[in-house]
């Protein structure tokens, strides 16, 4: 598949599931866990009128027309598409389910699972080298003119449209809010992990020609030798390390098994890899 058409594709599936993590979970508590989404829920409290959706998408619009004034055309077509198009699901949710109520009367419930459901979203576009607009844009208009990190802006941003649910809609609501704030990062973070999830492997063989052969032959992937010699036998070996995804480290395990049952065989998680084969570098 297109690369392009896959990185769109998941953008795709990324929107919906914050979308309807937002409009099923979220909105009906009228739970503000920031962002653009969190600031349409609090503004739609006091202008019913507007519906969230068409409050997102005002948002987003704004946002980005600031944001290409203050810092130039850096945020790119699969960001105008993730944040715009998200705002654009929900407002067709509106149209078409628009008396949905809350599917449980547990407000736990509904937090935990409309984090989960729309953080993961967020966390496949993210991966996309992508965005959902909103507080991202804010921070870095707020790193640029006052040197804030972009870390301490987002959390800025998100505190303000807390602070504005409980505002709204009572202390309860915003500590709850406040919660699903901390839950979002951490669910967004292990996301994105879990999707760039690489294993780094160090093999040491009496077969290490097969196994050399077989990882760039038959996975497709580079590998480097170490020459390395036993403090105790004092045998010259060689170390075989390469980077493989999980589907592939399975392959390699069994190989591994097959040819050498003797082989010594060390296995360390990599959250991110850039360059060949794996993440480009630029992004």
């Amino acid at each position: 598949m297109n690369k392009k058409v896959k990185e769109y594709l998941l953008i795709t599936l990324g929107m919906f599931m914050v979308a309807a993590g937002l409009y099923f979970f979220l909105m009906p508590d009228n739970l503000a866990i920031g962002g653009a989404n969190g600031l349409a829920i609090v503004l739609n409290h006091w202008i019913p009128s507007i519906s969230v959706g068409a409050f997102m998408i005002i948002i987003n619009i704004i946002l980005f027309i600031i944001g290409f004034l203050a810092i130039g055309t850096s945020f790119g077509i699969k960001t105008i598409y993730a944040s715009i198009g998200t705002s654009v699901i929900v407002s067709l949710f509106e149209k078409f389910l628009p008396y949905y109520n809350s599917p449980t009367e547990d407000i736990i419930l509904q937090l935990i699972f409309g984090v989960l459901v729309s953080a993961i979203g967020m966390g496949i576009v993210f991966n996309q080298n992508a965005s959902t607009g909103g507080t991202d844009i804010i921070a870095k208009i707020l790193n640029k003119f006052l040197g804030i990190g972009l870390g301490k802006g987002v959390l800025i941003a998100d505190l303000a449209i807390v602070l504005g649910a409980g505002f709204s809609f009572g202390f309860e609501l915003g500590m709850y809010s406040l919660l699903g704030v901390i839950v979002n990062g951490f669910v967004i973070d292990s996301t994105i992990e879990g999707m760039n999830l690489s294993k780094s492997v160090s093999i040491i063989s009496e077969h290490s020609d097969e196994i050399k052969k077989y990882i760039v032959e038959e996975l497709g992937r580079g590998a480097t030798i170490y020459y390395a010699e036993g403090a105790y036998t004092r045998r010259k070996k060689d170390v075989i390390v390469t980077i493989v995804d999980r589907k592939d480290f399975i392959k390699l395990r069994s190989f591994i098994k097959d040819i050498d049952k003797n082989a010594f065989v060390t296995v360390n998680n990599i959250y991110e890899v850039l360059g060949d084969g794996f993440m480009d570098i630029e992004s």
